[in-house]
Order: structure tokens, then sequence, then C-alpha cells
């Protein structure tokens, strides 16, 4: 049976859009939305993760869990999907640290 799947993507190669394109619609730059079979959905998010580059994507699909929907990732980002007891979260991982400020400080600071 046909499911809604929605994939979003963030910096993802011209190719990769080309084919999400194919099978889904893209009402906003980097958000594809699509009613596909599992099937087609797996084939599909197996072309999109090997394919990511520097970029990243997420795809949600409906699923027979407690939430009614799993997520997939593909990618580094800061938001990150954790899985708490079957709860799947999203946290936020900490900002990559700058380097360090070398500017010499005034005496009595």
């Amino acid at each position: 049976m046909a499911s809604v799947v929605v994939i979003a993507t963030t910096a993802v190669p011209d190719h990769v859009r080309g084919a999400l394109s194919r099978w889904m619609v893209e009402p906003v730059a980097g958000v594809y939305v699509g009613t596909m079979s599992a099937r087609v959905r797996d084939e599909l998010w197996s072309v999109v993760s090997d394919s990511v580059g520097d970029g990243a994507a997420v795809s949600v699909h409906p699923d027979d869990n407690e939430q009614g929907f799993s997520m997939r990732t593909a990618g580094e980002r800061r938001r990150v999907v954790m899985d708490f007891d079957g709860l799947r979260l999203i946290q936020m991982s900490a900002l990559e640290e700058s380097a360090p400020n070398t500017a010499p400080t005034p005496e009595g600071w």
C-alpha cells in the first residue's frame, strides 16, 4: 500500500535533487513530498543516502510504532536522531568550538 513520504535535503548534489523530483514534488526548496510504495521509498532512500556527499537528508514516513512514523538520516548535521526506549527524539549536538582567542588580553583583566 502506498503512503506519504517526506524527504528534506540540505546541500545535496544536483543529481540527487533530480532523482527525488522524478518521484516526488518539491513544494519548498529542498523538501520533497510524494506517495509511493515501501519498495520504491526504500530504493529511493538508498540512492539518496549513498549520494548526499557533504550534504544531509532526512526521510519521514508512516510506520506501525508508538509515534506513527519513522525517520532516517544521512549526512552530518547538528540534529541527531536518538532512540529512547523506542521513542525517536532529536538531540542537538554542540557547536564546534572556534579557534581560541589569540589576541593578547589587556593587563588587569
